[in-house]
């Protein structure tokens, strides 16, 4: 089986997240990084991409300009797809311009700034017709996977209840405006949008509980906090939340509860039973039956389901954990991908990742969110 191909835009000298994904995307050798726009400086850029031991004619100091040389290349040295790390206010004129090239894309979350931005993105996928991922990473864990499909399979019968929380105490205080890169971009609203935590961590929270459960939010009621003084976008997030089917739930978003580093857990309570994950404890499931024991489900089992098992790579008691689960969204898109150059239909269990639709969706839950937290009414629809 012959590498994919792909191009990174973002990512380069001082980021977090593109060096994440550089590894995950290399874990498993099926693709391959060939080139680049690293940086929104052009000098970083390239500096950024001989660091990488990218060739110089495909290290290029803007965005443009690696599609611009991409589409003048015979289809054989052509990218397969581009990777977007960048901060969240590139993500839609990047993301667009590739798509309608043609290229496949796999952009970071949040989507984009607006529903409006979505929505456009939606139009040119759809005529394009390539594929496009969205690095919500936390469904790439196996047992997240594995809750998904107990709750698919009725194990904890109808959902009633559902609390995620996503507790990081990293913004405590006030770190923008110094050298701490990530703070930085994160609490502006220009390139941030118009949400704090939870367009960071929030957006998370929504599709973690929407991913395992299937449900969709009908409304919610939000209240957000801006503790840090001078801080322009909400540090701290708490909402109820009204699903489609009758259940309610409580989702936390907050990165200023201090001792608290990522603190990502999701609580699933059934008619039968309960599903109880961590982040920080990934490797476990806990399932607790009405009518049995509580039990632990761990990671590489054989009695596992079908999508956990393919997320996994190594046996029970070797932990793995966060660059896996990003692997496994690429994975998932490579898989898709494969199926499309190979002309078949591609295989379900096999291209499981988070798509276009998923971060449309997100977007609007944090548009929602903002929204809620502003009014006097307070519950706000989603439908």
């Amino acid at each position: 089986m012959s590498k994919l191909k792909y191009a990174m835009v973002g990512g380069g000298q001082g980021a977090f997240i593109g060096g994440v994904h550089r590894k995950a995307i290399a874990l498993d050798g099926q693709i391959e990084l060939v080139a680049g726009a690293l940086s929104s400086s052009a000098e970083k850029a390239r500096a950024s991409g001989r660091e990488l031991g990218l060739a110089d004619e495909r290290n290029h100091a803007s965005w443009e300009a690696l599609l611009a040389d991409e589409l003048q290349r015979p289809a054989s040295e052509r990218i397969d797809f581009v990777s977007i790390v960048t901060p969240n206010h590139v993500h839609f004129p990047v993301a667009r311009a590739f798509a309608e090239a043609g290229i496949h894309v796999v952009c970071d979350k949040p989507l984009v700034h607006t529903s409006e931005q979505a929505a456009d993105l939606g139009r040119v996928v759809a005529k394009s017709g390539v594929v496009f991922g969205v690095t919500y990473n936390y469904t790439g864990y196996p047992m997240v996977r594995e809750a998904r499909d107990l709750v698919r399979k009725g194990a904890i019968g109808q959902v009633r209840k559902v609390i995620v929380e996503y507790n990081q105490g990293w913004l405590a205080t006030r770190l923008e405006g110094g050298d701490n890169k990530q703070a930085d971009w994160r609490t502006d609203p220009a390139r941030s949008g118009m949400a704090g935590a939870i367009g960071d961590i929030g957006s998370h929270a929504e599709n973690l509980a929407l991913t395992v459960t299937g449900l969709e939010i009908e409304s919610l009621c939000a209240d957000l906090t801006s503790f840090v003084p001078g801080r322009k976008l909400d540090d701290d997030g708490n909402m109820l939340l009204r699903f489609t089917n009758g259940a309610r739930g409580v989702l936390i978003a907050s990165q200023i509860e201090v001792g608290c580093e990522n603190d990502f857990r999701l609580r699933v309570f059934g008619s039968t039973g309960t599903l109880d994950w961590r982040q920080e404890d990934p490797n476990y499931l806990v399932h607790a039956p009405i009518d049995g024991p509580k039990r632990i489900l761990t990671r590489g089992s054989p009695w596992l389901g079908e999508s956990a098992k393919l997320a996994t790579r190594l046996p029970t008691g070797h932990p793995e954990a966060f660059i896996e689960a990003f692997a496994n969204v690429y994975l998932g898109v490579a898989a898709h991908i494969r199926a499309l150059q190979a002309g078949s239909k591609p295989d379900p269990l096999a291209a499981d990742y988070p798509t276009l639709a998923d971060g449309a969706r997100g977007v609007r839950f944090i548009e929602k969110t903002v929204e809620s937290a502003a009014s006097s009414h307070k519950w706000t629809s989603l439908q």
